[in-house]
């Protein structure tokens, strides 16, 4: 046993570079470990190991020159300070708050992320889960199939998404092409960012509670930072009304959960279009008897499209890297917080 354990815990015997994988992204599961292949490296998969990750850290320290990352799978310093000739990262996400960008920044270690991959698949959902919830598409779906249309009559009538004021919060690449779907349904835009974009002719709000009040529906496209946790609370969500919608295909943190249970309940908003929760993957069980709440397994990020642009781009970052060219989608490592981000958060591609 022995033996075996040490030979599993071996690289494959060859002259290509080793990138590490800390934990298998999604994409395996659907597509096998050869999704990311290319004959310019290898992976090293210490998830295949019998040793503990710090000891296989410390056996293939020398050896390991780029890490491969998800979501799911953090990239602290620990693990950085332990990989001496660590010199990129790259994650399958559009999120990056799962890497120490400090540590990186510190070491000089280049980081490469999904880019605006995943921005228009992200944009379709959101409008698709407005419309839904606007509209009752889904639950009018289980009134049909339960045959309640012959024995009780019509169903309810829902709303038109046509000419609503929608804002967003988080006007980055997710943002704007939220943006750019809603105006062809003459819906008036507003947005909370950082700072106001002049390039742009929506109405900019600097606080969320003053963007709330003006608003018929509420888009969550913020990354997740210390300062967008729980970013939506009771204030905002009172100041949305009980006309308001809120959909959130960002991260689930960014609402405070128990607060929007409440108010959904309480029918203190009109309804809820959501894609992320804030302790995935367990939802709140109150939200699945609610008809005014629609909801999708954390997968507005991506569709099968994407996901072959995701490979392109993730083998091409590597290959650019070992063959000393710039990098197809480079991370800036500055102090700023990153926004726009989607972050595929507990499984991660």
């Amino acid at each position: 046993m022995a033996v075996a354990a040490e030979n599993q815990s071996q690289p494959p015997q060859n002259d290509l570079p080793y990138v590490l994988i800390l934990k298998p992204p999604t994409a395996f599961s659907i597509f096998g470990d050869h999704f990311f292949h290319s004959p310019k490296f290898q992976f090293l998969k210490p998830f295949e190991s019998p040793l503990p990750l710090p000891q296989f850290l410390l056996t293939h320290a020398q050896s390991v020159q780029a890490i491969l990352t998800s979501a799911s799978g953090s990239v602290t310093a620990d693990t950085i300070r332990l990989l001496p000739r660590l010199g990129l990262v790259v994650t399958t996400s559009q999120g990056i708050n799962h890497i120490d960008l400090s540590e990186c920044r510190r070491r000089g270690i280049a980081v490469a992320g999904a880019g605006t991959i995943f921005s228009t698949d992200c944009a379709d959902s959101a409008v698709g889960l407005l419309l839904d919830v606007l509209r009752k598409v889904s639950v009018a779906n289980r009134y049909v199939k339960q045959g309640l249309w012959s024995t009780q009559g019509n169903y309810p009538l829902g709303y038109k998404l046509g000419g609503k004021q929608v804002g967003i919060v988080g006007l980055g690449s997710i943002g704007t092409e939220v943006a750019k779907r809603l105006e062809a349904f003459r819906c008036s835009i507003s947005y909370n960012s950082r700072s106001k974009k002049p390039s742009v002719p929506y109405t900019f709000y600097p606080n969320v509670v003053e963007l709330a009040v003006n608003c018929d529906a509420l888009i969550i496209c913020c990354a997740l930072t210390d300062e967008t946790h729980h970013l939506i609370g009771k204030e905002v969500l009172s100041a949305l009304g009980k006309d308001g919608v809120i959909i959130n295909i960002a991260r689930g943190p960014i609402i405070d959960e128990k607060e929007l249970v409440q108010c959904l309940i309480k029918r203190e908003i009109r309804g809820a279009g959501l894609d992320v929760f804030e302790h995935e993957p367990d939802v709140p069980v109150e939200l699945l008897a609610l008809d005014n709440v629609v909801m999708s397994p954390h997968n507005a990020v991506c569709t099968t499209e994407s996901l072959e642009e995701l490979r392109k781009t993730v083998v091409g970052n590597f290959e650019a890297f070992f063959s000393n060219e710039p990098l197809l989608t480079p991370v800036p490592l500055d102090d700023r917080p990153h926004s726009s981000g989607y972050c595929w958060n507990g499984c991660g591609w």
